[in-house]
């Protein structure tokens, strides 16, 4: 079976090859065939730490081969979406059955394969705001991963969202996703807040620009730190954002509630509510080239990877479904 490997020789620190076992799965796990996967940015780090011959891939979709042994899970032949700690970047591989969501028939595998990492932290993110209606909401790092899905939520939530972008022209980016107004920085712009609620991608001195543009008792959601540390002090809760919250979100845990969450995102574009945005779709044979884009910050939207349909009979005796989707 073929798929990727970490291997600090070969480029991007990623090796494909075509002698990987089958997948064994436990009782609670079902065989998926891949069709689709995304990176995300924090992949870039795991490939560098992680041990040579670590297997990578977090967010996945594809069909079900096999349903799980106990009964949980999707049934075979379904199309759906899954949250992994590694191995995804493979062209099979043994899910745990709570961590994936059936697809509506109206859902890509590429737009699905966005919403594991990205679109379950802004939903998580937002939800430590409270309720929304009519607040003031600051997101950085609008038009990136996670903030594209922010700026969509909490203006389908009904805030107010202003969006924080990296240049000019990613505003218009950021106004398509809902913002209200974008802005390229926080500090020295009169008339810019306060925010009941921040969501920030970002970190570095970016956050405590944002801190000291909360309101009384609001929240800062921290759940990534591309910009480097952050210097904060009291004096900058003083500036507005008396008694101010911040709370770093770790989100990443494929837990119990990620099916729940996983479901909501799903329906969410199946209705039209939620616009993955994309920004490369080519072959899974590509994905050292599309790492390097990534790592160059090449990329406006995510970077997917697909899988042809066709694969070969599992040396375990089972045989992919030949289904026809549209999607």
């Amino acid at each position: 079976m073929r798929g990727y490997l970490t291997d600090p020789a070969a480029a991007a620190g990623l090796r494909l090859t075509d002698g990987l076992p089958e997948p064994d799965p436990a009782p609670d796990e079902f065989v998926l065939a891949v069709r689709a996967f995304v990176l995300n940015h924090d992949e870039l780090n795991l490939i560098r730490r992680r041990p040579d011959g670590w297997r990578p891939g977090q967010d996945v979709a594809g069909e079900v081969l096999r349903a799980a042994a106990d009964g949980s899970g999707p049934a075979e032949g379904s199309r759906v979406v899954v949250r992994l700690e590694q191995g995804g970047w493979a062209e099979r591989i043994a899910v745990p059955a709570h961590t994936a969501a059936v697809l509506d028939p109206g859902v890509s595998f590429e737009q699905a394969a966005t919403l594991p990492i990205a679109g379950v932290t802004a939903l998580r993110a937002l939800r430590h705001g409270g309720s929304v209606l009519g607040a003031e909401v600051l997101v950085t790092g609008a038009t990136g991963g996670v903030g594209q899905f922010a700026v969509q939520l909490a203006a389908a939530s009904g805030a107010r969202v202003t969006a924080q972008v990296s240049s000019p022209e990613r505003a218009g980016d950021a106004y398509e996703s809902g913002a209200h107004q974008v802005v390229t920085r926080l500090d020295q712009l009169p008339g810019l807040g306060p925010f009941q609620l921040v969501l920030d991608g970002i970190g570095g001195p970016r956050l405590a620009d944002a801190v000291r543009l909360l309101a009384p008792q609001g929240a800062a959601i921290l759940y990534g730190n591309i910009g480097g540390p952050t210097a904060l002090s009291i004096s900058d809760f003083y500036a507005q954002g008396w008694n101010g919250r911040l709370i770093g979100l770790i989100s990443g845990n494929p837990d119990a509630s990620m099916a729940t969450d996983l479901t909501l995102l799903v329906r969410l574009v199946a209705a039209g509510r939620l616009n993955p945005r994309i920004g490369l779709v080519q072959d899974w044979e590509r994905t050292a080239d599309a790492l390097t884009a990534l790592a160059r910050r090449e990329l406006r939207g995510k970077a997917v990877l697909t899988l042809p349909a066709a694969q070969p009979t599992c040396r375990t005796g089972y045989r992919e479904p030949l289904l026809d989707h549209q999607v």
